[in-house]
């Protein structure tokens, strides 16, 4: 089977499409014969040896995937051979660009009907992480109010949608180019940051979640009210910078079946929608990470078509 792969760490041109042998799933395990893959930050995080995870090379990069079952691990139950499903690979988040992947059995769910498998692969890490900071760090219920730092971005999209799905009050900052798409979400207030300095328009919000991180996160905890929460996945937020009475956390991402059904429902009651960006096949790779690194692409998520070898 093809896999795109790494035999050293460096820049993109590190990635090769080789020929590999197809793995077997373990105890727990399913092997997936992938459809489409997502291509997200922490993939080239891996390939620059920038990652928290440690990996051993040669390795296949990749976490987000879409596809159907092909095989079931032993102790596996709740899924069936040729069943769509979607999530990701494993918490070292790789092996995902290649024609067929073992997953762990729990970070993967079935697919949602309304969405296409390059859509699906879009989703799982981005949407996750903004299920986690709102529901499982903010604690946010219907009715209270919370600010989105980087709402145009992929987490951040769907935060606004997710926000908007619970019955919160959606306030958000994006650049001017997003400022249309982000209120097209359905956020009630959004703001280009370098337009308007939000902490002079906003006060007493019940959360920030921070995709952005350094001065706009200090400056995030100004209009928290007294006992409210800022949730980052950007990077850990020094003791000192928390004022007293504010709560404040870092957290990873943690793609598990019993979230990505929660999002496998929305999605299928249409209060959420995917953004997609480029879609290349696995074979140009290469390309796909070259705009991870800043080559111009269409906004919205990077997704490799993966079946098109087959």
């Amino acid at each position: 089977m093809k896999a795109a792969r790494i035999r050293t760490f460096g820049s993109p041109e590190v990635l090769v499409v080789e020929d590999i042998p197809t793995p077997s799933p373990a105890s727990g395990e399913v092997l997936i014969r992938v459809n489409a893959a997502g291509v997200g930050p922490w993939d080239a995080w891996i390939r620059e040896h920038k990652s928290q995870v440690s990996v051993t090379l040669p390795i296949a990069l990749g976490s987000d995937l879409a596809g159907t079952i092909a095989q079931l691990g032993s102790g596996v139950s709740g899924f069936q051979p040729g069943e769509p499903v979607y999530g990701v690979t494993n918490p070292l988040f790789v092996g995902a660009y290649a024609q067929l992947a073992v997953a762990k059995a729990g970070m993967i769910a079935r697919k949602p009907a309304t969405i296409t498998d390059v859509e699906a692969a879009s989703v799982p890490v981005v949407a996750v992480t903004a299920w986690q900071m709102l529901f499982e760090y903010a604690k946010v219920k219907s009715g209270q109010t919370v600010l989105i730092q980087g709402a145009g971005g992929n987490v951040g999209a769907y935060a606004v949608q997710l926000a908007k799905s619970a019955g919160l009050r959606a306030i958000a900052t994006a650049s001017a180019q997003d400022v249309a798409y982000v209120k097209s979400l359905g956020a009630d207030q959004v703001y280009d940051y370098r337009a308007t300095p939000f902490e002079t328009q906003v006060s007493g919000v019940d959360a920030v979640l921070d995709l952005v991180g350094g001065e706009t996160r200090r400056r995030s905890f100004e209009v928290l009210k007294p006992g409210g929460s800022l949730v980052s996945a950007v990077s850990p937020i020094p003791p000192e910078e928390i004022p007293a009475g504010i709560h404040a956390t870092f957290f990873l991402v943690e793609v598990t079946t019993a979230r990505l059904n929660a999002l496998t429902q929305l999605f299928e009651q249409h209060h959420l929608s995917t953004r997609v960006g480029a879609v290349l096949p696995l074979d140009q790779v290469r390309a796909a990470h070259e705009m991870l690194a800043g080559a111009p692409h269409p906004r919205g998520k990077i997704v490799l078509r993966v079946n098109h070898l087959a």
